[in-house]
């Protein structure tokens, strides 16, 4: 039944979008700088010559990288949800206008950004060090993260709360409600893969035909990637307008008009 539910919210989230593509624009973006970044740290540590060298300056480099590429990820999200609000409430969402609210944000983003990266590294650091256990410890706690901090990017950007403040927000709303929001994420994840399911395919269609012509193979394999892509983009942009959808509901009990066939309560179950 929750997935049923989480279903809902998915085609509910994908009209929104089909009706707001320029809602799509900000997981292009952020996708784009995010490849920006990457080259740019990476590029000139293989120059220099310390890729192999266990140095101070290595770990600090890939550190400085990974807190770039969170703060832009979250800018990118913070852009669409602020323009996903304005279109739940029959504006006119714009690309501009997103990135100038995430501008406006920018230093609790940053702040956010530093938080979600140590949080990811610490959870990733336990998930190596310890076998077997450390994977189930890890997604324990990442998943409890997810649950805790899940109103803090829509409390910082439309309600221009502290990130201390946005925490606080977000756990106690999680501690009114069964947090049932997990589920829909889940349920969410889930659709994503199957919606890219068809590209992957595509690319080993593509690696079999590979022995009969390598031009065919490439094509059918560069399909196959666009497909993906295009899957993540939707997926993404969807999710930023499912969790909007959701903030609007926890903050004040009002069901966005294009949410109006949902069930969102079933997201957000009151305790007994």
């Amino acid at each position: 039944m929750a997935f049923a539910n989480s279903w809902q919210m998915f085609k509910t989230s994908a009209a929104v979008l089909k009706s707001r593509k320029e809602l799509a624009v900000f997981p292009v973006l952020s996708g784009a700088a995010s490849v920006v970044v990457t080259i740019s740290f990476v590029v000139p540590i293989i120059a220099s010559g310390i890729w192999d060298k266990s140095s101070n300056t290595t770990y600090v480099l890939f550190g400085l990288m990974y807190l770039v590429s969170a703060f832009v990820t979250i800018f990118f999200n913070a852009a669409l949800i602020s323009q996903a609000n304005i279109a739940l409430q029959g504006g006119d969402p714009s690309v501009a206008g997103g990135l100038r609210a995430a501008g406006a944000r920018w230093p609790q983003i940053l702040l956010w950004a530093a938080i979600s990266a140590t949080v990811s590294q610490a959870v990733r650091y336990l998930q190596d060090r310890v076998p077997f256990l450390g994977t189930i410890l890890a997604a324990i706690a990442g998943t409890a993260w997810q649950v805790i901090t899940f109103l803090v990017l829509p409390k910082i950007v439309l309600e221009d709360r502290t990130v201390v403040a946005a925490v606080k927000d977000s756990s106690a709303a999680l501690k009114r409600t069964w947090g049932e929001n997990l589920v829909g994420n889940a349920g969410l994840g889930l659709f994503g893969v199957l919606l890219a399911l068809p590209g992957v395919l595509v690319i080993v269609a593509g690696f079999v035909l590979f022995g009969a012509s390598a031009g065919a193979a490439l094509a059918v394999i560069a399909l196959g990637i666009a497909w993906i892509i295009a899957s993540a983009v939707v997926v993404s942009a969807v999710s930023g307008i499912y969790q909007t959808a959701l903030y609007r509901f926890s903050a004040d009990g009002n069901v966005p008009v294009a949410f109006a066939t949902a069930d969102l309560s079933q997201s957000f179950r009151r305790r007994r």
